[in-house]
């Protein structure tokens, strides 16, 4: 493998000229106005920006849950725009795992099912689900509680959770949309911390916060502004 190609496969993430244009009645909202980017391997990016700056529609193309008006993407050296819903469907469970404000669990279900329920979209087998779903409790602290409900577990675990079934399909991208939003500040910061130690393990991370102390966890921040990227700032090692 040459040094070009390996690079090609470093890249998780790269969009050129991404656009997403809203119809509002008779207006158009352009939501993002052409926004170039590349993410690499191992890296760990937060997203900011004010009210109506473009962050939770970008989120929404990079997760493949809402499709572009223009320009591409490509998701692990995979084009993405154009795809069918199906298609959009298998590689959001197979390449990010999500993390949401609110968990998003299923209120009746162990914490173990809860974190094998992708495994089930996947097609796994039961016995390698719950073997898998068992490693990833272990690595977020949760071991112990892996029969209980989430009605049974704090704020915290429950988020803890929510990372264990993200993880659950060793996904290209990890992609948390305001991951402390419902957190007190100390159980914030813990969930901060165990993804510190993801991105150390190599999970390639992007975080959408408006919380500029949640974004200094991350090694990269992009700052949207009117649809475009304003900044691109990069920590030094």
């Amino acid at each position: 493998m040459n040094a070009g190609e390996r690079s090609v496969l470093d890249v998780v993430i790269r969009v050129e000229s991404l656009t997403k244009t809203y119809k509002m009645g008779s207006e158009e909202v352009h939501a993002l106005r052409g926004v170039n980017l590349e993410i690499r391997r191992n890296e760990y990016v937060a997203v900011m920006g004010p009210s109506g700056s473009g962050k939770s529609t970008f989120m929404n193309l990079i997760g493949c849950l809402d499709i572009p008006s223009g320009g591409q993407y490509w998701l692990n050296g995979q084009p993405v725009a154009g795809l069918s819903e199906e298609a959009l469907a298998r590689i959001r469970n197979r390449e990010i795992g999500f993390v949401f404000q609110s968990f998003n669990l299923l209120p009746r279900a162990s914490a173990l099912d809860n974190v094998a329920l992708p495994l089930v979209y996947a097609g796994v087998r039961k016995s390698i689900r719950r073997e898998r779903a068992a490693v990833l409790l272990d690595k977020v602290g949760l071991g112990a509680r892996k029969d209980h409900r989430p009605n049974e577990m704090s704020g915290g675990q429950r988020q803890r959770v929510a990372i264990a079934r993200a993880l659950v399909t060793q996904p290209a991208l990890l992609l948390a949309d305001e991951p402390t939003g419902a957190l007190d500040s100390k159980t914030g910061e813990e969930i901060m911390a165990l993804f510190g130690e993801l991105h150390a393990q190599g999970q390639t991370l992007m975080l959408v916060t408006h919380e500029s102390d949640i974004a200094e966890h991350a090694k990269r921040v992009l700052f949207l502004k009117d649809g475009v990227i304003e900044r691109d700032d990069r920590k030094k090692d």
